[in-house]
């Protein structure tokens, strides 16, 4: 019997990091703010902002730090009104609760995508900034967002947490909104266990970032690349007037995050790769469907979301079960106990948990199974077989067939 593949580790740490360690574990240099330049994590930020095409980075100690930073940086009153997508991971909404803000909560649709006409219904709430989070890589429709967002002058952010390396329209996700945040956590393209970056090219916003970020006293020169008359004018008009909630990155995190840098567009190659050849595979059943992505987006997956068809909710757990049993693990966005993605479990949420019938009823046949771009195609065979033959087993044969 075949093997399942390995899906939870990532790739090797380059030779380039390891190297770096030694030296700053040699030295005990640890910390951002210790070199009076050219720290590896102010490296990390010159070299994230460069690949993104943005004037300015501000690494920090996960993608939630980031959208937290993003939304006090934006100056938002308490109990401003944030919409998010009601698909999206625990951590979106505690960050805007983070910020004291009152999270509000938009439908998605089967496709895992903003519903846009209950998002343009729900901007007429009394929204003072959207997070738009590109959940598990699906970029929602960027062209309308911006344009009902723009009309009414609501800054939009971008959790970009699962979508470096996406394009929209040949534009760079995370680049679109006022502020796009990322992810660095281990199962995220680039691995550093635990890490975040936020790019955006407003100088004021990023200066009040950097100084709530942990910049005390007149670190944030640091973070001056050169001669920058806006950045500077911001920094010293907010210098002392902002609390620090020390969210920094250190130096070891950045040195194994840059050489993974010019790593990214080979593993967005073989992982938009591998993720078509699976959902092609899994599209041939009449038991499984993969939604296709929309016009303007070219995505970089590193896992596979597809939707049970035809299965009440006992077919559907006998079918995850099915897959485990043949090597697979799948997770059923609503069936998982506890799932930090399933919005009814955001008990932290103020107010009764808000009634959004479409999200719900996606979530109870939305499957999510990783599926890491340095897989082969024997592997990639193997786990389209499972799932496969894992909705025939619960569906038969003969129903699989039409016979």
């Amino acid at each position: 019997m075949t093997l399942a593949p390995n899906v939870y580790d990532a790739e090797p740490i380059p030779e380039a990091a390891r190297e770096e360690i030694d030296r700053m574990l040699q030295s005990g240099d640890l910390f951002r703010y210790t070199a009076p330049e050219n720290a590896p994590v102010t490296l990390l930020e010159q070299e994230f902002a460069a690949h993104m095409g943005s004037k300015y980075a501000l690494a920090v100690s996960s993608c939630s730090a980031a959208l937290f930073l993003s939304l006090k940086a934006l100056g938002l009153p308490r109990d401003a009104r944030v919409l998010i997508p009601a698909f999206t991971f625990a951590a979106v909404p505690s960050s805007v609760v983070h910020a004291d803000c009152v999270p509000v909560l938009c439908e998605v649709g089967e496709n895992y995508r903003i519903d846009m006409a209950d998002f343009e219904a729900r901007l007429e709430g009394g929204i003072a900034a959207v997070i738009v989070s590109h959940m598990r890589g699906h970029t929602s429709d960027m062209d309308a967002i911006l344009t009902l967002c723009e009309a009414r002058g609501i800054p939009v952010i971008e959790d970009a947490a699962h979508s470096l390396g996406t394009t929209w329209d040949g534009r760079k996700i995370g680049t679109l909104g006022r502020v796009g945040c990322f992810s660095f956590q281990s199962y995220k393209l680039v691995n550093a266990g635990e890490g975040g970056i936020l790019i955006t090219d407003d100088a004021d916003l990023v200066a009040r970032a950097v100084i709530m970020s942990g910049a005390y006293e007149h670190n944030w020169a640091k973070h001056m690349a050169g001669a920058d008359a806006d950045l500077e004018a911001a920094f010293a008009r907010w210098q002392n007037r902002l609390p620090l909630y020390n969210l920094r990155m250190g130096n070891l995190s950045a040195a194994i995050i840059r050489p993974q840098l010019g790593e990214i567009a080979r593993r967005v190659r073989d992982g938009r790769t591998n993720h078509d050849y699976v959902a092609a595979r899994l599209n041939a059943s009449p038991w499984l469907e993969v939604p296709g992505k929309l016009g303007p987006e070219e995505r970089a997956p590193d896992s596979i979301q597809f939707n049970l068809v035809g299965m009440d909710e006992a077919e559907t757990r006998a079918f995850a079960e099915a897959a485990a049993a043949r090597g697979v693990k799948v997770q059923v966005f609503g069936l998982s106990t506890d799932n930090a993605r399933a919005f009814w479990n955001w008990r932290f949420l103020p107010g009764e948990t808000p009634d959004l019938p479409q999200t719900r009823a996606m979530l109870m046949r939305a499957c999510d199974t990783r599926l890491p771009a340095r897989l082969t195609m024997a592997e990639l065979d193997m786990i389209a077989d499972a799932l496969v033959m894992a909705a025939r087993d619960v569906m038969g044969e003969a129903r699989a067939y039409g016979t």
